[in-house]
């Protein structure tokens, strides 16, 4: 397994992040948790969503100032947890905000308390206790994305980071939301591991997709399109327990709603190390926009989703369908 943390260089946005997504589609329940470090800054940010079985959302967002990085702390009620035996423990205990329409939050961010209240008297916003505990058990080596990519690649992608690590598990424990409990089991998910600068506004235009098909097939491509067209890709799938490496990423169709900036749909060409040519169509699911906004005020959207995946004409893949879009 990769070092879990690392010494900073001398640059104020210098970050380190640790990622975790996951999905049980027993109950419909989705997830994806973000703790991040700037230890030049002593800053610590944590986010947790959940896509709940109704179409709902629920969200928590922390930032708070953290000394000491190095051993991994808690930021606010989030714990990413790295164990002896290369398992990882993810925890969670605290109110979170449940939202009967999660694409509403950049303007709940922004917005008024005339306009948080009248959500709350609506009941289209409320808050409740929540208690997460789960277990990741790795299936598959830790895989590093820097290794495999170009040069042209890794000059393009220093706005997202200088090192990727992503490992595959299976996700097991509970998560329970007021009086209701669900039990995680047979729960594929995924981890990531980033340091260097990541520039939210500034990196261009990015998708990042964590798919899953079951224990012996998934693919994760990601890709960053800057204003003058070229791409930074990089990636792996993991096919029958091993890591191939993605050679090219080629955006074949990409599908916006009027905005310019809400997912529809995608389709890529991929190639992998082996030479094989993939075919890889994507469709989002319920949207959870997080905003970011820059000192100059330059502003960019975050988009986390969950979606359905074919691959090769083989149906039924799920996962992360992740963009950033500048706006």
């Amino acid at each position: 397994m990769e070092p879990i943390s690392h010494t900073p260089d001398n640059r104020l946005e210098w970050n380190e992040s640790y990622y975790l997504a996951f999905y049980n589609k027993e109950h419909s329940l989705g997830g994806v948790s973000r703790i991040g470090f700037k230890p030049n800054k002593q800053e610590g940010m944590s986010f947790l969503f959940f896509f709940l079985p109704d179409g709902s959302a629920a969200v928590y967002h922390q930032d708070e100032e953290i000394i000491d990085f190095s051993k991994l702390p808690p930021v606010g009620e989030v714990a990413h947890i790295c164990q002896s035996d290369q398992k990882w423990n993810y925890t969670y205990q605290g109110k979170m905000v449940f939202m009967k329409n999660p694409e509403d939050l950049p303007k709940i961010r922004e917005g008024s308390k005339l306009l948080l209240l009248s959500k709350v008297i609506r009941k289209k916003l409320f808050k409740q206790q929540v208690k997460m505990n789960l277990t990741f058990e790795p299936i598959n080596d830790v895989y590093e994305y820097s290794e495999f990519m170009t040069p042209e690649s890794l000059e393009i992608g220093k706005k997202a980071g200088d090192k990727h690590w992503e490992q595959i598990a299976i996700v097991s424990g509970d998560i329970q939301f007021g009086s209701t409990k669900y039990l995680i089991k047979d729960t594929i998910g995924q981890r990531d591991h980033t340091y260097g600068v990541r520039d939210w506004t500034g990196v261009g235009n990015w998708l990042y997709y964590v798919i899953w098909f079951n224990k012996n097939l998934a693919i994760n491509p990601a890709a960053i399109v800057v204003d003058d067209g070229r791409l930074s890709t990089g990636g792996f799938l993991f096919k029958d327990g091993k890591n191939i490496p993605l050679k090219t990423i080629r955006i074949l169709d990409q599908q916006f709603r009027e905005d310019g900036v809400f997912p529809i749909s995608s389709e890529l060409e991929i190639i992998d190390f082996t030479g094989d040519i993939h075919n890889l169509k994507a469709h989002v699911g319920p949207i959870i926009p997080v905003p970011f906004q820059d000192n100059e005020g330059n502003k960019s959207i975050l988009i986390q989703s969950f979606g359905n995946f074919e691959l090769d004409g083989i149906k039924g893949g799920y996962g992360t369908f992740e963009t950033l879009r500048k706006v």
